[in-house]
């Protein structure tokens, strides 16, 4: 049986006064999730690994926050394709900062994150500005 990775985390916006502006972003967010691939029709991200408050409430304070997780076969050998994938889908939503944990049977525990140099992203930017750190947990597996 081949290695398994498991991918997980979340993308924060960020919180603001003014409600409409609120709802605009998140009504953005959940349409571009939804437009994902389904199913098997999906590489490396799928529409059914990411979920979010819909009602706000006490989950759904001021800051929408996005998490995701979905498990893959030693996804580690195409890590570069999955952070290009995960960075396209970032350009077409609205976020300040997202963290991701690469969890693999082979390589250890990494933390990526990624920060928009301005606090927030916005899809109408061209570029994706962001100040990515990596980091790796140390010590043997089990």
């Amino acid at each position: 049986m081949e290695s398994e990775s498991i991918v997980y985390g979340c993308i924060r916006d960020w919180p603001s006064d003014r409600a409409d502006e609120r709802r605009l972003r998140r009504d953005t967010n959940r349409q571009v999730l939804a437009s994902l691939p389904s199913g098997e029709a999906w590489p490396f991200l799928g529409r059914e690994m990411f979920s979010c408050c819909e009602t706000a409430g006490e989950g759904l304070y001021q800051t929408q926050v996005i998490h995701f997780g979905a498990s893959y076969r030693a996804l580690e050998y195409e890590w570069p394709l999955w952070v290009e994938q995960f960075e396209t889908l970032l350009k077409r939503l609205y976020w300040a900062s997202a963290v991701v944990h690469l969890d693999t049977e082979l390589k250890g525990c990494h933390t990526f994150r990624w920060e928009s140099e301005r606090g927030f992203h916005s899809p109408a930017e061209d570029d994706l500005r962001v100040r990515c750190v990596w980091e790796r947990e140390s010590g043997l597996r089990g």
